[in-house]
């Protein structure tokens, strides 16, 4: 269709301070045809160049320095409202409660199913594409 945005032209980033789920989570957007963009810290995504062209955003929860809950509150004061899709080991459900207060799309639980994370990236980018 034309106009219409495919996969490879969507960036989906992820924000982890775990190099494994980086890893892992960027190898499983690629071999689904998205062009994904991994980052270590908030702080990193928003120094990027991705940062304004995301389409969905996959954020872990606790991180060093800015958090999941304190970038998602930044990207919404800077006009920037990418559909995030919290991806968390440690959460408590008030973070939970909070992040899907504040327009999360979905909050995971690690460990995910490849199926769970694809299906909420799909429903992320029809609120964004």
């Amino acid at each position: 269709m034309k106009g219409k945005k495919m996969p490879e032209d969507i960036i989906v980033s992820i924000v982890d301070d775990d190099a494994s789920v980086r890893r892992s989570t960027r190898r499983l957007l690629r071999s689904s045809g998205f062009r994904a963009e991994a980052f270590a810290s908030a702080e990193e995504f928003l120094d990027s160049k991705s940062a304004g062209a995301t389409a969905c955003l996959i954020l872990d929860l606790r991180m060093p320095a800015m958090n999941g809950l304190e970038l998602q509150r930044r990207l919404s004061q800077n006009g920037n409202p990418v559909p995030i899709i919290f991806l968390s080991a440690q959460a408590s459900e008030e973070d939970e409660r909070s992040a899907l207060r504040s327009g999360a799309v979905q909050f995971l639980r690690k460990p995910v199913s490849k199926e769970a994370l694809l299906g909420a990236i799909r429903d992320a980018l029809k609120r964004s594409i």
